[in-house]
């Protein structure tokens, strides 16, 4: 698999190839807007336009299934994103734990205060035998 840098360098190809496609479509524009243009020159051109612009295709469709591969956390060679994700859904597992077990000791509490005003007001209004 290639490293990071080998990948912008691929990409960087591409878009030279893709200027080099619009160029190529732009010169058998402009020859066919001659007076008198060459239909051998047009269609050398337009051959090379379009044999561009397949390359290009090609390279940014193997980019993109690249790309698919590691945002759906598919194994790949060199990827950390699976292990990256497993970890931060465990710590908002945790997070949630933590508190949800915090609201559960903030109700223990109040409902303990609750209790104690209860039987602390029951326990004074008892006569003293």
């Amino acid at each position: 698999m290639p490293s990071p840098a080998e990948k912008l360098q691929q990409l960087e190809h591409l878009e030279k190839e893709l200027a080099a496609a619009v160029h190529a479509a732009s010169q058998a524009i402009l020859e066919l807007s001659k007076d008198k243009p060459s239909v051998k020159q047009a269609e050398t051109f337009s051959t090379t336009f379009l044999k561009s612009l397949e390359n290009v295709e090609s390279g940014l469709s193997k980019h993109i299934t690249y790309l698919t591969q590691v945002s759906t956390g598919q194994s790949h060679e060199g990827s950390s994103y699976a292990s990256q994700k497993m970890m931060q859904m465990a710590w908002h597992r945790l997070k949630h734990s933590q508190s949800r077990l915090n609201d559960l000791e903030r109700l223990k509490n109040q409902h303990a205060q609750e209790n104690n005003k209860r039987f602390g007001a029951a326990i004074k209004t008892e006569p003293d035998t």
